[in-house]
Parts: structure tokens; sequence; C-alpha cells
């Protein structure tokens, strides 16, 4: 049978584009003079990733890469404003986290968000901002402003989703020491059981009950070996989903497996892995657990690795996962533990929602500039918000590009010229247009637009480029 358990995904996502303003002057009988009355175009639809505790994988977005949202419609006279396009949410498990993809590589760039908490969202594509009508660039000289905003078009990505299992404990081994035969014996878990290496292909989470009534829920990680955190095995992709876990239960084969191995080089081994894989998985709470005592003759192997994990400090329980043997008192020790962290933790405050504060993360990276040295005397000048004003103008309408001088004095941009060590006469490129910059201008035409914005920079406007 196939297997639907998918774990991480590269998806292309992409807002709805902003509809256009409208430039539109009252016209009725009897009003000879009627003011401009142009409505704003409609804000595109936004691609939102939102974390949905009824999802166990990634499965929805194996097969289908592409998602876009609505886009706004166009403003209308009379004052009628376009309507906004329809928000895309695309679900995914808890304990998903959300990178940026380098465009060129396709590698992750920086993350976006850590979807720990059901409900946690946070907006991936943007839908592009409307444009304004008319009625907004109405000054004190300028009564009849006969230019208006186009809408912006959203922008298209490609997002990483990797999943990390959301668990309390998380069972680690060598392949086949017994890792899904325990995890089947103390919760209501069906893994794949076998007598072979790599019986178990995807993790396993159950829910494993204690005689006191305390509940954990429990992973079982796909075996590792050697070399796992170096990408070798099967295992190394799923080392992400220790990461998360409170505990560790780090399960080892006394009769040494068909290979023969020795139990104390099987426990150092994996621990190195662990190791090497995040330093502080090193630290993490562990539980050793020697599995298949019911065997003949693992009793100096049983004693040589209760001798080691006594020597680390860790707890050591001898099992059996064939007769049960010992798995009572292991759940009880792993309930507890678990529960002891769990008050740690409530302690050190309440899990916060962080959507708010992706978004303003977001926002943040949007109006940053970036300049940087094309030529001797030509710079290119990138970001999402000043990117923003070159397309949302009509390059046919004077007074429009009148007023992106004006924003672009109060973004911020003539200073970055300047650290950057441009000089008056230097050419200024965004996008496809270039611009000769000119230093701070006088703009009193606008001054009463736009005081959410900073004020700073000034250029002149150039030719297409």
């Amino acid at each position: 049978m196939e297997n639907t358990f998918t774990d991480l995904s590269h998806i292309n996502v992409r807002g709805g584009d902003g509809g256009a303003g409208c430039m539109s002057f009252r016209r009725e009988a009897f009003v000879p003079k009627g003011g401009p009355d142009g409505g704003d175009g409609g804000r595109g639809g936004s691609v939102i990733v939102e974390a949905d505790p009824q999802l166990s994988s990634l499965i929805d977005y194996r097969y289908k890469h592409h998602f876009r949202a609505e886009r706004g419609t166009h403003g209308q006279g009379a004052r009628r404003h376009g309507r906004d396009g329809e928000d895309l949410v695309l679900r995914v498990p808890v304990g998903t986290v959300v990178r940026e993809l380098d465009p060129a590589t396709q590698t992750p760039a920086y993350d976006l968000a850590d979807l720990t908490l059901p409900g946690e969202r946070v907006v991936v594509a943007p839908g592009g901002a409307g444009g304004r009508g008319n009625i907004h660039f109405v000054t004190s000289v300028r009564r009849a402003p006969a230019f208006a905003e186009k809408g912006e078009p959203a922008q298209e990505h490609w997002i990483e989703l990797e999943m990390k299992l959301m668990a309390d404990a998380a069972l680690v081994g060598m392949p086949s020491v017994g890792k899904s035969s325990i995890i089947a014996r103390v919760s209501a878990a069906r893994p794949k059981i076998a007598d072979y290496p790599f019986t178990t292909l995807v993790p396993n989470l159950g829910v494993a009950r204690a005689t006191s009534g305390q509940s954990f829920v429990v992973a079982d990680v796909p075996g590792l070996i050697e070399g796992a955190s170096e990408g070798r095995g099967l295992g190394h992709q799923f080392l992400r989903h220790i990461e998360r876990t409170a505990l560790i239960l780090h399960v080892v084969d006394v009769t040494g497996g068909y290979e023969g191995r020795d139990v104390e080089d099987d426990y150092r081994t994996i621990n190195e892995e662990l190791s090497a894989y995040a330093v502080e998985l090193s630290t993490r709470p562990q539980i050793v657990v020697a599995n298949k005592c019911d065997m003949p003759g693992t009793e100096d192997a049983v004693a040589r690795l209760r001798a080691v994990a006594e020597a680390d400090g860790r707890p050591f329980f001898a099992v059996s996962a064939a007769t049960g043997a010992g798995l009572d008192e292991l759940v009880s020790s792993c309930a507890a533990e678990v529960a002891r962290l769990r008050a740690e933790a409530a302690e050190s405050g309440p899990a916060v929602d962080l959507s708010e504060r992706w978004e303003r993360e977001r926002q943040r990276r949007d109006r940053q500039i970036k300049v940087r040295r094309e030529e001797r005397h030509a710079w290119r000048v990138s970001g999402t918000q000043v990117e923003r004003m070159v397309v949302q103008t009509d390059w046919e309408n004077d007074e429009a590009v009148a007023y992106l001088q004006h924003r672009f004095d109060r973004c911020g941009l003539d200073e970055a010229l300047a650290k950057a060590g441009a000089v008056n006469g230097d050419e200024v490129r965004i996008l496809e247009m270039s611009f000769t910059y000119e230093g701070a201008e006088d703009a009193n035409d606008f001054d009463e637009l736009d005081a959410e914005e900073p004020l700073d920079a000034g250029l002149s406007e150039g030719e297409g480029a």
C-alpha cells in the first residue's frame, strides 16, 4: 500500500492581485463642479497557513503544489470600492515549520513561522494592495487630481512546509531493536512489525496510559544508524521528529540483533548521532530501555548496559516487548517524568499564539529597503514596499509620477542611498524603471498625504530601464 505519510513539502504560493483604483469625477445635473469620486480597488486575497490539530501529515501537498488566492476587483465611480479577494487558508498539522525558499537554489532562506498551537497562522503570500481612487489625492492646492493608483500585482514564491511531531516521548534506537513492538504493547497504535531491519518507514504515534491514570503521547521513530545525522540510512529524515519531544526513550536490543552488535556501542552510537544532529538533544531527559530481556544469555549485556546508563545518570529499565515484562514500570516512570516536564513548562508561562508576531515580522521585512551598486554610478534598489509604489504608479500620468516622487521622499529611500554612497546624478534602478538621484526635495504639493510614512527621500523620474 502506498505510504501516505508526508512530513516535508515544497509549494508555490501567490496572493491575489489588487484591484485598480478609479479616476472619476462626480457628474450630476445641477452640480457643475462635482469633485473626484473614484473608488478604491479591492485588496487581493492572501494565502494563509494555519495549524490544524485534526491533521497528522502533509499529504494534501504531496501532489498539488500551486496555490492561488482570489484577486480584488477594480474600484468604480461614485465612490464604489472594489471587493476584496477571498483569502486561501492552507491547513497543516500542528508542529509545522514554514520557511521561505531561495528562488535560485530552492534551499531554505529563513523561517517564516513555527506553528506549534492549534489555530496559529501565518500569511505566506499577502494579497496585492488595492489601488486608491482619486478621492484620496485631494489637497488644498490640488482640488481635482486626475490620477489613481493601479492595483498591486501579488508576488509568487516557493515555501517549505516541514512537519515535526508533537509527542511527549520518542522511542529511538537502532533498526529492529523492538521500538514498534513496545509502542504496540503500551498503546493502541498498531505499527507494522517484522523481524527484519527498517520495518518502520514512517513515525507512529500512540497514547500510553499508566496505571495511575496519567497518559502521554509516544512516538515510534524509524531506526537510526551510524551517520544518520549526515544523511545515511532511512532514519535521517525522521530525526526532526525527535526535536520537539520532552523525553527520549533510548531502546537497545540486548541480544545484539542479527549482526551481534555490542550494547555499549549501540548506546553510544545513537547518542552521538542525536548530539551531532542537534546539540540540545544530548541534554534532553533520557530513559534507557533494555529490550528482549526474556532471551537467554542476555544477563551480561543487561548488566553492562545498566552500568553505562547509570554512569550517565539516566534511569534504566529492563523489559520484554514480547512478554510485557517490565513495561508497566516503564510506562509509569515515563508518565511521571512527562508530568514533571509539563509542570516545569507551565511554570515558565503559558504557550502564546504568535500569529500577530509572525505578521509583524512579515510587515517589517516588507518595509526593508536594500541598495546595492550595479555599476559605478548605478544603484539597484529592492524591497517590497518601495517596489509596490512603482508598480502602482500610472506612468502615463504626470500627476501620478509626481506623487510617486513624494512617496519616495517619505519612505527612507534617500537615507538608504546616501548611506550606500550615492551622489547626485547617479542612476537608481527599481524593477524595470530607472531614476536620476537628486537628493531630498520639497514636496509641499502632497504634504497632507501619507502622514503615516516616515519622512525621508527624493528622486526625479528618469526613463524606463
